[in-house]
């Protein structure tokens, strides 16, 4: 058996106790080394193109833009009236192109949207356990309520610009192929092409907010766990079982208190005469249960142990 042998150089050791005894760190009030600054750390761009590069996000971006397309083509093999002046939201969705750009956030507001919204939140942190690279970015370090906050805000601005580029496809599709008519309602109504094309921006930004809870609850499920699909598909079943509680109409006022129970509020604004008060009342519910699940996410995340 053969033994390996360390040498050393006694002379270079020598030479970098003094050259350590020599370096003096400055520190700051706060404890930090002096040129440390928390605000360097995460910035928002760079997380922001990290996501971008993520074929999940690519992949949902590319579903939204692909959605009005089929739908187009669905109607065109299933040949819809596009004189249709009366109906529900499906009847009416040929009429025009915003016609068509309120039909297809009709069907998508049930699943497609929640679900994309609780991807980009309910994954941000539940990803970079599951990595093991959470503990890495702490150690950087990045403070923890930054690490949370540039997180929400990448994936909210991720939300939102999918939220808009739904309506904004829509639009454009529906414009080539059914014109820029005016926009008709359930109950008659015929509101001029621009003023149309308002309230579908005005109800885009609408549904934005009502979507808050979601995100808020994505979040706080992504910060209690290592497993992105466990936080994604929790948040999506929550909102699945909101709206199945909401159809139950032995329930009758215990409904305004579901989440999910002003999520097409939205629709009154296709109209000549908007009634405001359902979409107060469903930004108010959304806003409530968004900061109570904010809460949490930030009061579990800071106080979390983070192993991984």
């Amino acid at each position: 058996m053969s033994t390996n042998n360390v040498h050393t150089d006694p002379t270079a050791i020598g030479a970098m106790e003094e050259a350590a005894s020599h370096e003096h760190l400055k520190v700051q009030p706060d404890g930090s080394v002096v040129g440390y600054k928390a605000s360097r750390t995460l910035r928002l761009r760079v997380e922001l193109a990290r996501q971008l590069r993520r074929r999940r996000t690519q992949l949902m971006l590319g579903l939204l833009v692909l959605l009005p397309i089929v739908l187009v083509v669905s109607f065109e093999i299933g040949e819809a009236n596009p004189n249709r002046r009366q109906g529900g939201f499906v009847d009416l969705a040929t009429a025009s192109a915003p016609n068509f750009v309120v039909f297809a956030l009709f069907v998508s507001g049930t699943f497609l949207l929640p679900m994309i919204v609780a991807i980009f939140f309910g994954d941000t942190i539940a990803s970079e356990a599951s990595w093991s690279s959470l503990k890495y970015l702490l150690a950087m370090p990045i403070p923890r309520h930054r690490l949370i906050r540039q997180k929400a805000i990448s994936s909210g601005i991720l939300s939102l610009f999918a939220l808009l580029l739904l309506p904004t496809v829509s639009l454009l599709i529906g414009v080539v192929w059914y014109g820029a008519g005016e926009a008709v309602s359930p109950t008659g109504d015929a509101v001029p092409f621009g003023d149309g094309v308002m309230a579908i921006y005005a109800a885009t930004i609408y549904i934005a907010i009502n979507l808050l809870w979601v995100a808020a609850l994505a979040l706080f499920l992504s910060v209690s766990t290592d497993a992105p699909l466990g936080a994604v598909g929790g948040t999506v079943l929550v909102a699945i079982v909101s709206q199945i509680l909401d159809q139950i109409t032995a329930l009758e006022d215990l409904r305004n208190y579901l989440p999910t129970h002003y999520a097409f509020a939205w629709s009154d604004l296709i109209s000549t005469d908007i009634d405001w008060s359902e979409m107060t009342r469903g930004a108010f519910s959304a806003l409530c249960f968004a900061a109570f699940f904010g809460f949490l996410a930030i009061r579990k995340f800071t106080r979390k142990d983070i192993t991984s």
